[in-house]
């Protein structure tokens, strides 16, 4: 059975309460990776790497394009970019929207899943419409 390392969770309304729930939950020595998509507006900016940071153990950060990825990490997706994996990278791309949102929660858990197959678990914690039903 594959290890289950890589953790993709897409929240919308009401999501910063649940991110924050889940976050505190976590142990310091969570051996995994975990990244995460928020809606946000395009135009303003995000200050969830921060939040996330002083709701748990682990660093929450918002990953530069190409960036490695490390395991016992939040990686947060910017405000209007999509955060996606590849090969064990971290890509910040601004495609076009998904669902009509960017950054796009199904973009996430499609690449996760494309990449790293059994390893991920995708969490959708909140939300209205459809976004993260078909990438889960």
């Amino acid at each position: 059975m594959a290890m289950r390392d890589i953790i993709v969770v897409g929240a919308s309304s009401g999501g910063l309460t649940a991110l924050k729930s889940f976050v505190g939950s976590l142990p310091a020595n969570f051996p995994g990776s975990i990244f995460v998509v928020l809606h946000i507006p395009p135009y303003s900016e995000t200050r969830l790497a921060g939040i996330l940071s002083r709701a748990g153990p682990l660093k929450a950060v918002q990953p530069r394009d190409g960036e490695e990825i490390k395991k016992g990490m939040i990686y947060v997706a910017a405000n209007d970019h999509h955060l996606l994996l590849e090969d064990s990278k971290v890509v910040v791309k601004k495609e076009p929207k998904e669902n009509r949102f960017r950054p796009s929660i199904d973009a996430l858990f499609r690449s996760a899943a494309y990449v790293y197959g059994p390893r991920v678990i995708g969490i959708v914690l909140s939300g209205l419409l459809n976004d993260g039903t078909s990438g889960l």
